[in-house]
């Protein structure tokens, strides 16, 4: 299990992460902060939970990418 989680409430909007792994993340057209695709809300951290492995890399290319560190992998 691969779970990604993503505090959007502190998202600057760089973009990193899309660039990264545009497959798990897209930016808002609402108010220009990233977008966990599939993501479950609970209280402002935004969680995936996922059976593919294959994700892992790029997520965590994103995670190193973000200037403020709000993308979190764990894997199981």
């Amino acid at each position: 299990m691969v779970i990604i989680t993503l505090q959007r409430d502190k998202c600057i909007g760089c973009n990193y992460c899309v660039e990264m792994a545009p497959v798990q993340f897209q930016m808002s057209k609402k108010d220009g902060k990233s977008v966990l695709i599939h993501s479950q809300n609970a209280k402002g951290f935004y969680t995936l939970k996922s059976h593919d492995h294959t994700i892992v890399e790029n997520c965590e290319l994103a995670a190193k990418a973000c200037p403020i560190k709000i993308i979190s992998i764990k894997e199981t």
